[in-house]
């Protein structure tokens, strides 16, 4: 007898709470000639549901957990830098300037934040920074911290490598990540790893990661535990002949040194050698830069000492430490018909970021003429300052402000002070400007899902879930 085409087609009724599985099958309808229907399951989180004649299978690249090992990664840095399918621009644990700790993956070349991605087939919070802007114009959006996922409790991993916006949604213009994670477990597996690259030049940048795997359970009920410390100290600039200069003009790129650093006043630098050693000038000894002879003019110096040089103290890549705590429970409660699923996962991240010493920049000055700094490179500094070198001032303010910026009247200089401007400054016994970030991410999703095959044969193929996460 031959079958109906539409026998096996199945409806899916889904119930969500925030985060909705929705559940649904796809139909390969045979030709007449054919009596062979074939049924493929067809999963979708969102709120569209397709019809099974309209929609096809997607190109998906599948990652098992043996897969990933094998790649050798041991962070999510290393996993989205070895993925072929990863292009365009996105942060990561390397990345000291726009980082922020987190690692992003970017599909197509759209910016990461159009990549969706998916944990068990459920969407997840992105990130805090919203609209974080780590300085240069470049704002970047929240997405998904990929460090959110140990490696060692990932089960596979699935990029849909096409758009899938019209299933998705419009964050997910780029294609999918969904991780998968472990929900079944027997038994107890515990991994160390150590690594460092004191090799030559590199000094030390020690790697180490532990974790602890472990599961039980029967035919009813699953529970998996895990717990991982991960950790990665920085390496400087300074340990790479490619990277501890920012002049790189002998590599064919552009010079990147600053132009605010100590003993620079206009055009000129103090050269502590004509000064018996001493690494301030003597204060009031010249009456101004031009004919003092502790100073030569900036261009007359060695190239390497006419600007700054910060990649000389700044890191590469910054410091980074990482602990997980995670736990899952499947329990069936009546046979196949009704499940109960729940899971928690923390994770708490510490990244390390530094950046070049803080310039002495914009002017703290003002008066009716110069509203926003009377110098408008560096900073003036008072005859009468007890460190100035000099005896006679470049410039005699006539004090007030300018009443369009009636703000300005705090830092006005009064009538007639003398200064000196010109002079560039970096707080180097400050140290570092440091960017440490800490995050705090708690999970916690819940629910119950089953199968109406109990009220029937005609139900066997309805499924339902109700989730909170």
């Amino acid at each position: 007898m031959k079958k109906s085409p539409h026998a096996d087609l199945c409806v899916a009724i889904t119930a969500g709470i925030l985060c909705p599985t929705l559940v649904t099958f796809a139909q390969d309808v045979a030709p007449a000639s054919q009596a062979v229907v074939t049924n493929v399951e067809v999963i979708v989180t969102g709120s569209n549901i397709p019809t099974a004649e309209e929609v096809g299978p997607n190109p998906v690249d599948t990652y098992r957990r043996d897969d990933i090992f094998r790649l050798g990664v041991r962070s999510a840095t290393d996993l989205v830098q070895k993925l072929p399918v990863v292009t365009g621009p996105s942060i990561n644990d390397n990345i000291n300037v726009f980082g922020d700790g987190r690692t992003e993956i970017d599909l197509r070349g759209l910016f990461a934040k159009e990549t969706l991605v998916l944990q068990d087939g459920l969407r997840i919070a992105t990130d805090g920074f919203a609209g974080y802007d780590v300085g240069r114009n470049f704002p970047f959006t929240p997405t998904v911290d990929l460090n959110l996922f140990p490696l060692g409790l990932i089960d596979h991993i699935d990029i849909l490598k096409d758009g899938a916006s019209a299933i998705y949604g419009s964050d997910a213009v780029g294609g999918v990540f969904n991780v998968w994670l472990i929900h079944k477990f027997r038994g107890a597996e515990v991994y160390t790893s150590y690594g460092n690259t004191n090799l030559g030049a590199s000094n030390d940048q020690g790697e180490e990661r532990a974790y602890l795997l472990a599961g039980t359970g029967d035919d009813k009920t699953d529970i998996v535990v895990y717990a991982e410390v991960y950790n990665r100290a920085a390496i400087y600039n300074r340990d790479r002949d490619i990277s501890s200069n920012a002049d790189a003009t002998p590599f064919g790129g552009i010079d990147f040194r600053l132009d605010d650093f100590a003993g620079r006043v206009g055009d000129f630098v103090y050269q502590p050698q004509l000064n018996s050693g001493a690494r301030t000038p003597t204060p009031h000894a010249f009456s101004n830069v031009e004919s003092d002879p502790q100073y030569l003019p900036r261009l007359s110096l060695p190239r390497a000492q006419q600007l700054f040089n910060f990649l000389a103290l700044t890191p590469a890549m910054a410091a980074v430490d990482r602990e997980y705590l995670y736990g899952s429970l499947d329990r069936k409660i009546c046979d196949q018909y009704l499940e109960l699923f729940a899971d928690f996962k923390y994770v708490r991240t510490f990244w390390d970021g530094a950046q070049a010493p803080t310039p002495f920049t914009s002017d703290v000055f003002t008066d009716a003429t110069h509203p926003f700094g009377i110098t408008p490179a560096g900073i003036s500094v008072p005859i009468q300052n007890p460190f100035n070198p000099f005896t006679g001032a470049d410039y005699t303010s006539p004090g007030g402000a300018d009443p369009k910026f009636p703000g300005t009247q705090i830092s006005a200089v009064p009538p007639g002070t003398q200064l000196t401007t010109g002079v560039r400054y970096s707080a180097l016994e400050a140290g570092l400007q440091t960017d440490k970030i800490t995050t705090h991410n708690y999970e916690f999703t819940g629910g119950l899902k089953g199968n109406l095959g109990e009220f029937g044969d005609y139900f066997r193929t309805w499924e339902w879930e109700a989730g909170f996460r």
